[in-house]
C-alpha cells in the first residue's frame, strides 16, 4: 500500500466518524424536550463531528499535494466560538427561567448575574 492510499483511507474514516457523530447529535437535537439538554448535544457535533470533517479535508489535501491552513483556521475559530455561543444560550435559558435554577452560592452572593431583586425579575410563565 502506498501513502496515497493508506491516506484516502485515514480521510475516509475520519468522514464517517464525523458523519456519526452529526447523525447522533441531529436525533438527540430532535429528541431531547429541555432547552439546556438540547443544547449538549449540537455543541459536541461542533466540536467532535465538524472537526472529524476538517481532518478529513487537511489529510485529503495532504494526499493531492496541495497542503493548506485554512482548516486550521476554521478549526480555530470553531473551538473558540462553539463553548462561548453555548455559554450565552444556556445563561439565557437560565435568566428566562426556561430550566431548572441553579444551586444558591454557599459564600459569595457575586458569582452569578442571576440573583436580583424582586421587583426587577420579569414574571413570565414556562
Amino acid at each position: 500500500m502506498t501513502l496515497l492510499i493508506i491516506g484516502t483511507y485515514v480521510a475516509a474514516l475520519s468522514l464517517i466518524i464525523g458523519a456519526v457523530f452529526v447523525l447522533v447529535g441531529a436525533i438527540a437535537l430532535l429528541k431531547f424536550n429541555d432547552p439546556m439538554t438540547r443544547l449538549h448535544a449540537p455543541t459536541k457535533v461542533g466540536t467532535l463531528g465538524i472537526g472529524m470533517f476538517l481532518v478529513a479535508s487537511v489529510i485529503h489535501s495532504i494526499d493531492i499535494g496541495r497542503p493548506s491552513i485554512h482548516e486550521f483556521l476554521i478549526m480555530a475559530f470553531l473551538f473558540v466560538t462553539a463553548p462561548i455561543s453555548a455559554h450565552f444560550i444556556a445563561k439565557v435559558n437560565i435568566h428566562r427561567r426556561a430550566c431548572e435554577t441553579p444551586p444558591a452560592p454557599t459564600q459569595d452572593t457575586t458569582w452569578s448575574t442571576l440573583n436580583v431583586e424582586p421587583q426587577d425579575a420579569i414574571n413570565e410563565g414556562p
